[in-house]
């Protein structure tokens, strides 16, 4: 049985390690019922309770330690009954680590025609045409039957941009539905985060902050961001939420996934992220190097016979290289996108553990200069992606973005031609 708090629940998992003297940067652990999670850290996204084009035991052999799905997809088919037939979310997808469900709320905004209230919001269901509502209790309710070790409260996202009236609007909705999942949720060997929204508004975002803090959540999400704000604004968004959030409680920033995007996070006392950007990029052929994004298919690396990044120990590296990539893209073997998605999620959990490192040893924010200097990051790579929007617009979409060719030692090129960095290729 999992030790409960005050309010009945189960007792807060989180504990701080260690903070560095520089920044805000964090070094905790969650304990969780099915494991360990060391932070900061990066849960890949197996949305439909499958990591594309990986196997549970190629995801823990790339040292992700916690995993995301979600609810209403999941809801959709096969149906939460189903899973919880079959002995739970673990069971069903052979997942023996920790996992987090969203609560469906991103999702269901994200659809045409959809009608809010303060029931909940109604929309047409995408399988059966059927006009449906997904209410707070409903999505305790799926959550609960799926059996993930942490859920999600049902919120609603704030579009970007959006009128500050509107936006008033919206977070009193989501601090009451945020009551409303407290009270509708029993599992107790179940974690159950809240979320603050607020978008780039500094009062609403304290305000929310604030009141989701106060409530009995054993962790605590920011919700709003990278949705179309670009990796300025994303940085506001942390800092105006921050600084209200408590320090015993886990802080969670939802859909964040360019590796720039998380190390200013962490620098800024995020804790555990997630995003669709490492497998569906490597779909694509865009890999992760130390030394920035590479485009696999590209000419350059026709007869190249050193791994994909010389530093990198994942399978990939380890046995082929990127001349038999690109072959593999070339001819559409599905062996390329498991071999870039194995590369990608290792690449992501290489990056954490380097963090989690530096916090440890005092020194993130020279860590995190030193690794973003090489990689190549600069202030026009402002972008992020959500989950859906990146899952919409197709692997090739996101891959051409940034790319540089890498020299066969496996550095990043810079782009030559008079206009010398920044003149890089949308």
């Amino acid at each position: 049985m999992t030790a409960k708090n005050e309010h009945g629940g189960p007792k807060n998992p989180f504990t701080l390690l260690a903070k560095d003297p520089a920044s805000r940067a964090r070094r905790g652990r969650l304990t969780l019922p099915h494991g360990i999670v060391e932070t900061p850290a990066f849960m890949p996204v197996g949305t439909v309770g499958a990591l594309k084009a990986l196997t549970p035991r190629d995801a823990r052999d790339c040292g992700a330690q916690m995993i995301l799905a979600n609810t209403y997809h999941l809801t959709i088919r096969p149906g939460e009954d189903l899973v919880k037939k079959l002995g739970g979310l673990h069971k069903f997808m052979g997942w023996d680590g920790p996992i987090l469900t969203d609560s469906g709320g991103y999702q269901v905004f994200s659809l045409p025609g959809k009608e809010i209230t303060e029931e909940g919001v109604r929309f047409r269901f995408e399988v059966s045409g059927e006009r449906i509502v997904l209410t707070p209790e409903k999505s305790m309710e799926i959550q609960q039957a799926l059996g993930p070790d942490v859920a999600m409260a049902f919120d609603e996202c704030i579009p970007f941009p959006c009128e500050e009236s509107y936006a008033a609007a919206s977070i009193e909705r989501t601090l009451r539905w945020a009551k409303r999942c407290l009270a509708a949720h029993t599992r107790e060997d179940q974690h159950l985060f809240g979320i603050v929204q607020g978008g780039l508004f500094p009062k609403l975002r304290e305000r929310c902050a604030k009141a989701i803090s106060e409530m009995p959540f054993n962790g605590i999400a920011v919700g709003g961001v990278s949705v179309g704000e670009g990796h300025e604004n994303l940085k506001t968004a942390v800092d105006l939420t921050e600084r209200h959030l408590p320090a015993d409680k886990v802080r969670y920033l939802m859909g964040v996934g360019l590796p720039q995007d998380i190390l200013e996070s962490v620098e800024r006392g995020m804790d555990i992220f997630d995003c669709v950007i490492p497998t569906r990029y490597a779909r694509g052929g865009t890999l992760f190097t130390v030394r920035g994004k590479i485009r696999i298919e590209h000419n350059n690396y026709r007869r190249d016979a050193y791994p994909i990044d010389t530093s990198c120990d994942c399978y990939a590296c380890a046995n082929f290289s990127r001349a038999y990539l690109r072959h593999l893209f070339l001819e559409k073997e599905f062996l390329g996108t498991i071999l870039a998605s194995i590369h990608n999620v290792r690449f992501y959990q290489r990056m954490m553990a380097g963090a989690r490192a530096a916090i440890e040893a005092g020194n993130f924010t020279a860590w995190k200069t030193e690794f973003l200097t090489n990689y190549g990051f600069a202030a026009d790579d402002d972008v992020n992606t959500r989950e859906e929007s990146s899952e919409s617009a197709g692997p090739r979409a996101a891959s051409t973005q940034h790319e540089r060719p890498q020299d066969r030692r496996g550095g990043a090129q810079r782009p030559r031609g008079p206009s010398g960095p920044k003149g890089r290729r949308r």
